[in-house]
């Protein structure tokens, strides 16, 4: 799984649920602004994971299995394959 991959995961959720990501992290009881694009790397360029807690918080706030998220995230692994 790639980071860009969990993001999009993410995203899906989100757009299934009907929401935007920063409308999804306040379900999650979190910062509106934790799934923000601009959040996804630190200033220098790393990719900042969500942790498994958040992830966990996303699956149990979305009603989606563990295996439905993680599949999410396989399939935007795939070459071509855009979230959007």
């Amino acid at each position: 799984m790639t980071h860009t991959g969990i993001w999009a995961a993410v995203d899906k959720v989100a757009e299934i649920m009907g929401l935007t990501p920063s409308a999804l992290a306040r379900r999650c009881g979190m910062d509106a602004t934790a799934f923000n694009k601009s959040k996804r790397c630190t200033q220098y360029g790393q990719p900042r994971w969500p942790s498994s807690q958040t992830i966990a918080k996303i699956i149990e706030t979305a009603g989606v299995s563990e295996d439905e998220f993680f599949r999410m995230a396989r399939m935007y692994d795939q070459p071509g394959v855009s979230s959007k």
